[in-house]
């Protein structure tokens, strides 16, 4: 990635912090295994200041959009206490397999990291479950098809907690995995179907809330499309 490619992904910036169009299929920071991830790229966005902005959150390597950067140690406090206290707004879509079970809804359902000799996954289970973290996502279902292997819905989802893989898993729970997603039980042969649409935050409390909308991108097109969606 060029430094003018990931310039070209800032879709807002002001003194504290950037919000970024992260690309699917790059991991936001360094693995074990090594290889490229958003963060080395990240001196291209310090746009004047002495130092390279932060993560304040984080996205999947396979989802793409609104990622939020604090551009200096104080700014990352502040982003930080608003992530932590749930006071920002996301909103994703997705592409789901199935149906989900109303038009719109609430999914409670407590998440718990399962880790054995094959790696980890993250798992529904009974609320009070030690070591579980109680998780809620809400959902509204924009549009469905019809598809030789069954229906496909597009939804909308605005995640109330921030726990790994939640809506992947939330969805999958109620029967509608992720297409993309056969971690979880979706279909698989095609990249993930996961996009951060949207990201409000009440970051300066004299001003309105601040945030940003990242286009779609290619690989959801068509689904989205096929659901109803009429483009940008």
């Amino acid at each position: 990635m060029k430094p003018e490619d990931i310039q070209a992904r800032v879709l807002y910036r002001d003194a504290l912090m950037l919000i970024i169009d992260k690309p699917a299929g790059l991991p936001v920071h360094a693995g074990p295994g090594g290889g490229d991830n958003l963060e080395r790229h990240f001196d291209a966005l310090r746009f004047g200041l002495p130092r390279a902005p932060t993560l304040a959150h984080r996205l999947d390597r396979d989802t793409s959009g609104c990622l939020v950067l604090g551009r200096h140690p104080k700014a990352l406090r502040k982003l930080g206490k608003l992530f932590q206290e749930g006071r920002v707004s996301k909103t994703y879509w997705a592409v789901v397999a199935g149906s989900p079970p109303a038009e719109e809804g609430r999914i409670e359902a407590s998440l718990f990291k399962r880790t054995n000799k094959n790696g980890w996954k993250m798992e529904v289970v009974p609320d009070g479950t030690p070591d579980s973290q109680a998780s809620v996502t809400d959902y509204r279902v924009r549009g469905r098809a019809e598809t030789p292997d069954g229906p496909i819905t597009w939804v909308e989802l605005y995640p109330r907690t921030g726990r790994t893989h939640q809506i992947r898993v939330h969805m999958a729970h109620v029967g509608c995995p992720l297409l993309g997603d056969p971690a979880y039980g979706g279909p698989a042969g095609q990249p993930l179907h996961l996009h951060s649409r949207g990201i409000t935050l009440p970051l300066y409390p004299s001003r309105d809330p601040v945030g940003a909308e990242a286009p779609v991108p290619a690989h959801l097109r068509a689904a989205l499309k096929r659901c109803g969606w009429a483009g940008e």
